[in-house]
Formats: C-alpha cells, sequence, structure tokens
C-alpha cells in the first residue's frame, strides 16, 4: 500500500469531456485524461483492503490494488504487467466496463470508491504509447488445431490464451472485418475501432489466423472444420434480437436498434455512404428500451442531428442511491445518466409502447403508449398493470428496439448438433465448457446469455483452459481461481 492515508486525503476525480455541442458533430472518442500526477493521487485512494471485495466484483479477479499501487508508485510497465495477467484487453473493458468492481470498493461504502476503470484505462492506454504491449508468439508449437467461431472478446480472449499454449489457432469470422459487436455494436465515440485494429495486429504477430467473411454452417462446412480442427470453441454471441409483438411492428421505420447502430459504424468506417444507413436525421426518435444499447442510439441519432430523441423504459424509475435490496458489495440498479444523454434525450419510465401507428403506404408516423406500474407481492413474480387513462400519442418516423437478446441463433447449432437449453443458449457443461458434441466447446453470450464484455473476456480465458487441458491432460493457462479471490 503506497499511501496509508490517500483515501483520506485524495477525493475521486473523472476524467473529463469536451462539450455535448461540440462532439456531436463527429465521431471521435471524447474524453480528456487526467494528468499523471492526479492518477498517482487517484491510484494512493485505494485502501488496499483485507479481503478486496474489488476481486470479487471483477468477473476476470482483476489484481486491482496490486496495480493501484504500482500507479502510486509511478512503476506503469509493473501496473501494465499486473494488469494483463488477469485481462488480455483492457483497452476494451476500460472504456466500456460498468465496472462492478467499482460498486464492489470497500471505500464505497460511504464515500466515492476508487476509480478502478479510469486507471485500469490509462494503464494499458500508456503501456501501448510506450511500445510495452509487443507480440508474445509462443515458444514452441504443439501439434494441436484449434478452429474459433466468432471474433468478438470472447473469441479474441480464447484465441490468445490458446496461441500462448502453443496450439494453431484460426479465428473464423462471418463479418468482413473481426471484433464482433466490438466494432458493429459499439459507436466509435465509446471505442475507436483503432482500438480494436492496433490490438489485431498484436494478435497477428503472435501466429493467430484470422478468417473473414466465414460463415459456419452456411459458406463454411461445420463437418470439415471438425475435421480439420482438434477443438472448437463457439463464440457466437447471443445475436436474436428481442422484437415487440404489438400492432405496426411490421412498418418502414421500425428498426432493431443494432441493425441501425451496425450500419452507421459501417459509415464511420468508410463502408458504406450516409444514404446507406438508416438515418436519423430530421425525424422523432424513439428509442424502446433504457439499457446501454438504447443509450448508443441516443448517441448516434444526435450525431444524426434528429429532429427529436425520445426514450421510454417500460421499468420503474431507477433511484439515484443504491437500493435497500441491493446492499454493498453486490451490484446496484442505479438510475444511470450516460454521456449520450446528456447531449440531449427525453427520457420516461413505467411506459409501455401499445401500437405503432402507420400511413397508408406503410410508414412509421407515431405511436401509442399506456402509463403502467409494477405490482409486487411477496413470493410472486413482478406484475404488470396498466394504469387506466393514461394512453398517449407521439408522433416518431423512426422507433428503435434496443429490447436486447433472446438466444442465440440455430445455424451454428444445428450445423455441429448442437443441443439448446431452455434460455435458448447453447446448452454447455458450467465446469468446464464442453457440449453435447466432443471437442465442441462453447463460450460468452452464446453460453450464458446477453452479458457484459468483461464477462465475455473472462469465459473466453475459461474456456481456453478447458480446452488446453482437453487436448493436452493438462493446461498452465490460469483461470480465476488460481488467484483464490474471494467471490460474491
Amino acid at each position: 500500500m503506497g499511501k496509508i492515508t490517500g483515501f483520506l486525503e485524495f477525493e475521486r476525480e473523472n476524467e473529463g469531456c469536451q462539450s455535448p455541442k461540440k462532439r456531436i458533430l463527429n465521431y471521435d472518442e471524447f474524453t480528456i485524461p487526467l494528468d499523471k500526477e492526479v492518477l498517482k493521487n487517484q491510484g494512493a485512494r485505494c485502501m488496499n483492503c483485507g479481503i478486496p471485495f474489488c476481486h470479487s466484483g471483477c468477473p476476470l479477479g482483476n489484481l486491482i490494488p496490486d496495480f493501484n499501487d504500482m500507479v502510486f508508485q509511478g512503476k506503469w510497465q509493473e501496473a501494465a504487467k499486473i494488469l494483463h495477467s488477469t485481462n488480455n484487453f483492457p483497452e476494451f473493458t476500460g472504456r466500456l466496463c460498468p465496472a462492478p468492481c467499482e460498486e464492489a470498493c470497500v471505500l464505497g461504502i460511504n464515500e466515492d470508491p476508487v476509480s478502478i476503470e479510469n486507471i485500469e484505462k490509462n494503464i494499458i492506454e500508456k503501456a501501448f504509447d510506450n511500445g510495452w504491449v509487443v507480440p508474445c508468439p509462443p515458444n514452441k508449437r504443439t501439434e494441436k488445431s484449434v478452429a474459433i467461431i466468432g471474433s468478438g472478446p470472447a473469441g479474441l480472449a480464447a484465441a490468445q490464451q490458446l496461441n500462448k499454449a502453443g496450439h494453431s489457432v484460426i479465428v473464423y469470422e462471418r463479418d468482413q472485418k473481426v471484433g464482433g459487436l466490438l466494432r458493429y455494436g459499439i459507436p466509435d465515440f465509446k471505442l475507436g475501432k483503432h482500438i480494436i485494429d492496433r490490438r489485431l495486429n498484436i494478435l497477428e504477430k503472435e501466429g493467430i489466423i484470422f478468417k473473414t467473411g466465414a460463415h459456419v454452417g452456411v459458406n463454411i462446412d461445420a463437418s470439415t472444420l471438425k475435421e480439420k480442427h482438434d477443438a472448437i470453441i463457439i463464440c457466437g454471441g447471443a445475436s436474436v434480437k428481442r422484437s415487440i409483438p404489438i400492432p405496426g411492428s411490421d412498418l418502414n421505420g421500425v428498426v432493431q436498434a443494432m441493425d441501425f447502430l451496425k450500419r452507421n459504424n459501417e459509415f464511420v468506417d468508410g463502408l458504406k455512404t450516409f444514404d446507406d444507413i438508416i438515418s436519423a436525421k430530421d425525424k422523432n426518435v424513439i428509442i424502446i428500451g433504457g439499457g446501454d444499447t438504447g443509450s448508443d442510439c441516443v448517441g448516434t441519432s444526435n450525431r444524426h442531428n434528429a429532429k427529436s430523441i425520445t426514450n421510454f423504459e417500460i421499468l420503474n424509475k431507477p433511484t439515484e442511491g443504491r437500493p435497500a435490496h441491493q446492499p454493498w458489495p453486490y451490484w446496484p440498479m442505479r438510475l444511470k445518466t450516460t454521456s449520450s444523454h446528456e447531449e440531449g434525450v427525453e427520457r420516461f419510465f413505467s411506459t409501455s409502447t401499445k401500437e405503432f401507428i402507420g400511413d397508408l403506404e406503410g410508414n412509421l408516423v407515431g405511436l401509442k403508449t399506456v402509463d403502467v406500474e409494477w405490482i409486487l407481492q411477496d413470493g410472486e413474480r413482478p406484475r404488470l398493470q396498466e394504469l387506466e387513462g393514461t394512453e398517449k400519442e407521439w408522433d416518431c418516423e423512426l422507433a428503435l428496439l434496443a429490447l436486447g437478446f433472446t438466444g442465440s441463433e440455430k445455424t451454428l447449432a444445428d450445423a455441429f448438433g448442437l443441443k439448446f437449453d431452455f434460455r435458448n443458449n447453447i446448452q454447455a457443461s458450467n465446469k468446464d465448457y464442453k457440449t453435447n458434441v466432443p471437442g465442441v466447446f462453447v463460450a460468452g453470450d452464446m453460453r450464458r446469455g446477453q452479458s457484459l464484455i468483461v464477462w465475455a473476456i473472462s469465459e473466453g480465458r475459461q474456456s481456453a483452459h478447458h480446452v488446453d487441458k482437453y487436448l493436452m491432460g493438462d493446461s498452465f493457462l490460469p483461470t480465476k481461481d488460481d488467484y483464490d479471490l474471494p467471490r460474491l
């Protein structure tokens, strides 16, 4: 512990941002880093607790007090080594993770928690700036070959871990560029795609082979893959988008949020023109769904110069403080106001969409809503009740459905003969990630359902350990259990 009284002397400081008026003029990242001395003081706020509950909050088990101490001492290269020991891609989690570690921070019981996520981001950026992140190919190769299907965070983490073990790894990606939802689902103002590309450059130099436009079960035969490789990990993500079964849902202008975001990301990448995308320009936009995807649609619609932007959430408005039934160190469902919300949006809670309204040509022109309340009774599931006399009509030419995902597509599972569980995810063992087909494993959202990037990286690392053990009889690749950490 570098400074015993650091948490008493220094307050939490967050990195700055360009003004909303300025940043919506482009798709660039807009945060303003803290200076070196301020970051040192932020690291000094870590209390080096006897039981570091931040570990239990992190799905990767990041060694948080260790790298915080190195930052306080100015030993940034050591901090980067510690961070990389548990996290393959801190440049992703340092930008995109909701930071459950911070909600579990002991200091957060009665003060602002340590700014763990921002420290993590600065460690990895300094590591790249100083040339400390270099390719580390294995000293020797095994004679084993592994196929990874899907190049999102789970697939990339599994690929890097298995490559470290000396196996020949080929990643098959159905899109034209590698990255999965990191590339096509996250707007550039949250994750510039050059951040993905610089990491891919490292992975390729380490010996990982990427094949794009390779849609297994469509233009790549699953049986051929099984013959070619000694093991397969399926990391295709939860890609079945949740619809809304109400009248008018087939109108032109009712669009899935991920379709809206993907086309816009392709436009920013120069793969499409603005005429090719789903445009919010000069439209009354209503986003249905209050999560991160809905927030990303708000930020993107503002950059399109939408006429108005409204966001509906069917759940009650969360409290700003920690709810009584979600005590520390558990993850609390607080009211979250993102940078995109700050750029301009009207938010409505406890609002249910009842019908989309179209014109004679089948184009969306409005929608109808009703206010709702949730009836809570002990021993029963929450029950939704509409409030009489609260019906309302809204002008709307673009409705974006940000309602999450209902599971995995059938194409991959059917191609390999895999079973599904009751949640429409590919069925696999919680112990070793094995499916019902020998030699075929599954990790990430396809196994656990829609989740966080940090969980995807964790699943990729865990599955790699078990695949290595399956191929070699044992594995030196670490798992979370190797750190002997407390778990919530």
